[in-house]
């Protein structure tokens, strides 16, 4: 009987002490409802998802953690960014370069029709505006002239052979010589420099040239001017008893183991005529001129040719 108490007192405890521990659990989660529904609610209110992330297992820390992950995908994304500006940056500096490369090209455009890149010939372009040196002829004593002189405008024109009309046809010396007045951007190696007159010229396989802006421009044989040895295809020439060398316009004399420039020799008959000259109507003759120098066409012994005139001013 006593035991039967005894167990129903313990019985009687136990659901005593259950009883109290639920109603503390009970005001435990009262009171933390109680906070979240002051601070956390407030938070969740506010800051939205914010408090929504905190309410799940360090969610709000996941949550920072991808934001600030986000963050940085956002700047690295702007840094690419920068990166591909620069790089556009880049491409217009390369398209800057490409227009000074094309600047350059036009430049060697103009370089380009002067030289053949496929070898050493160098082609050249001619400058009509470029006013060729005058000559002088070297006169004749008047009395040797055995027929009177053609006479017009106040001027006499003196020639040993009658005049013969033929039209004139400019004549190249071959691919590396040059009428007056082209330019060439660079010589060539067998170039040598000849000093006239305290003045510099450049002489080329029977060509003179002279320094211009960017190059060189080709021009009539400085009087004086002495070179080692005649070009292939010269002419020789005698003029009352004078032996002359003729090459592209161009007049030589033998000067001991050299060549020098002389002016055209009145009277002198010569084959050809570069490119340069021009057909000048005097009266009823028309006539070739060259720098200063008129020729006169001719013809003899079927042959055509231009014979250097001797023109005299005062004459009626």
């Amino acid at each position: 009987m006593i035991l039967k108490k005894y167990k129903s007192g313990i019985l009687i405890l136990f659901l005593s002490v259950a009883v109290c521990t639920q109603q503390a659990e009970a005001q435990r989660f009262g009171h933390g409802a109680s906070q979240r529904s002051t601070g956390g609610g407030g938070g969740r209110s506010i800051g939205g998802g914010g408090g929504n992330n905190r309410s799940i297992n360090g969610g709000g820390f996941n949550s920072h953690e991808t934001n600030r992950g986000s963050s940085q995908n956002l700047s690295g994304a702007t840094r690419n960014n920068s990166n591909i500006g620069n790089r556009s940056t880049n491409n217009n500096d390369i398209g800057n370069r490409t227009n000074n490369s094309g600047n350059r090209n036009s430049g060697n455009t103009r370089n380009s029709g002067n030289t053949n890149i496929s070898g050493n010939t160098v082609n050249v372009n001619i400058n009509n505006s470029h006013n060729v040196n005058n000559t002088v002829v070297h006169r004749n004593n008047i009395a040797s002239y055995g027929r009177p002189p053609y006479v017009y405008g106040g001027r006499s024109f003196y020639c040993y052979h009658p005049y013969y009309y033929h039209p004139f046809v400019p004549y190249a010396w071959g691919p590396v010589w040059h009428p007056w007045g082209f330019f060439i951007a660079t010589l060539a190696t067998t170039a040598i420099v000849v000093s006239v007159a305290e003045a510099s010229y450049h002489y080329d396989q029977g060509v003179w040239y002279q320094s211009t802006n960017g190059g060189y421009t080709s021009c009539a044989a400085p009087v004086g001017g002495t070179i080692p040895s005649l070009p292939t295809g010269t002419e020789t020439i005698v003029v009352n008893n004078v032996t002359v060398y003729y090459y592209g316009g161009s007049f030589y004399q033998k000067a001991g183991n050299s060549y020098i420039v002389v002016a055209p020799p009145a009277g002198a008959v010569v084959s050809n005529l570069p490119d340069g000259a021009e057909e000048v109507k005097v009266g009823d003759q028309t006539y070739v001129k060259l720098g200063s120098v008129y020729y006169q066409p001719v013809q003899i012994n079927g042959k055509n040719g231009y014979e250097v005139s001797q023109v005299e001013s005062g004459s009626n």
